[in-house]
């Protein structure tokens, strides 16, 4: 790969649980080599390359939330050596003079421990640097709005590290999603379940793969983008495409790779894919169709409107992904109980031998299925730890 430009320390910043998924996506996209346990830190994976590589990562990590660019990690154990020590970093490569800033920073067992005060100083620092202090701005770190520059300073045991946000929106908003049911389950926890659940994404011809409690769509859509190697970046804009040294044609050629790449398996795959999600909200199948077509994979994605006991699996087996309520109660009262149930009685008559992922905070929800399900795997969604229940339909684990 040709060198393009100096080499950075970056940081692919992940949900719990996800951090060993992103890890063997750095590894399929030559982003990381050696051991990948090696790589994964407390929130995420870190990683090493140049601008190509901050690119690739943006446009197409599927399970990262951000990708933080590390511009330098140094010991401060007074104001004096934290000001000075910022002030020699580049920050010429990622912020415009005058640009505003938004500074996110934590203190641990730390001599400095006032994070207004780190803030104040790593401010003055900019400014010494780049011959004018920057505005200070808040933005919404999730939809990454307004123009202000996301720095990330942490203070542990006197090290301090000062990482520069290269995504702006968090990357699970992938653009095609403006329709949501209730409760929407992210993209990237979405792409994760499928991940961990095995469906052969990139095979010659992918096992057939059905979602039963689509909602919004956020499971069928990301099969599909994984199955047509469609980048989760294509159609959205990043923070570095705002730094001085961002290299528009570089970007371009990129996104012709990743266009090239998905229409030749588009025309592999034609009318061999086979993806269905259902809900018996219909609501939720107009948001799912609505959010396919925006996502290019309305014409291969099947949604219908019943209920679970209603799904027409094809007799080839294949794989059910999904993320099935485990509120209290669901519409008109019912008891999940009984859903659950019901769920596990229709795949053992209708998908024996198929594979099964599950995402659901209940435990005893989950056991009332009584499918015999690995339930080894949590992540984190909305705030709630939820199991990552994986088996075999009927045919115990694998």
């Amino acid at each position: 790969m040709k060198r393009h430009g100096d080499l950075f320390n970056f940081f692919a910043v992940t949900a719990p649980g996800l951090a060993a998924f992103c890890a063997d996506e750095l590894v399929q996209g030559g982003l990381l080599t050696g051991k990948t346990s090696e790589a994964i830190e407390p929130g995420g994976v870190a990683f090493r390359g140049d601008r190509l590589a901050l690119y690739r990562a943006n446009l197409h990590l599927r399970t990262a939330s951000r990708i933080l660019v590390r511009l330098g990690e140094f010991h401060a154990e007074n104001f004096d050596q934290l000001r000075s020590r910022a002030a020699s970093l580049g920050w010429e490569r990622c912020l415009r003079t005058g640009q505003p800033v938004d500074l996110r920073v934590t203190c641990h067992k730390s001599r400095l421990y006032h994070t207004g005060a780190v803030a104040e100083r790593i401010v003055a620092a900019i400014g010494a640097r780049l011959g004018s202090a920057p505005p200070i701005k808040k933005t919404d770190e999730e939809s990454g709005e307004g123009d202000a520059q996301l720095i990330v300073v942490r203070l542990f045991q006197d090290a301090c590290t000062i990482s520069v946000d290269a995504s702006g929106a968090l990357l699970h908003r992938r653009g095609y999603r403006l329709a949501t049911a209730r409760a929407p389950l992210r993209e990237t926890l979405a792409a994760g379940l499928l991940l961990a659940s095995g469906w052969n994404a990139s095979a010659e011809q992918p096992s057939p793969l059905i979602d039963p409690f689509c909602g919004s769509g956020a499971i069928p859509i990301e099969a599909a983008l994984m199955a047509l190697h469609i980048a989760p970046g294509r159609n959205r804009r990043f923070a570095f495409m705002e730094w001085p040294d961002f290299d528009g044609k570089l970007w371009r050629e990129l996104l012709d790779e990743a266009d090239a790449q998905a229409r030749a398996r588009r025309a592999h795959l034609a009318e061999r894919l086979t993806i269905h999600g259902s809900d018996r909200d219909a609501g939720a199948i107009a948001s799912s169709q609505a959010n396919a077509e925006r996502a290019g994979v309305g014409d291969l994605v099947r949604f219908a409107c019943h209920a679970v006991s209603a799904i027409e699996p094809p007799s080839e087996p294949g794989f059910v992904v999904t993320n099935p309520p485990y509120g209290q109660r669901v519409r008109g009262g019912a008891d999940l109980r009984n859903l659950y149930a019901q769920f596990g009685n229709t795949l053992r008559a209708r998908c024996p031998g198929w594979r099964v992922a599950v995402l659901s905070s209940d435990r005893v929800l989950l056991s009332q299925t009584a499918l015999r399900l690995d339930t080894d795997l949590t992540f984190i969604n909305g705030g709630i730890k939820v199991t990552v229940a994986r088996g075999v339909v009927d045919g115990g684990m694998q």
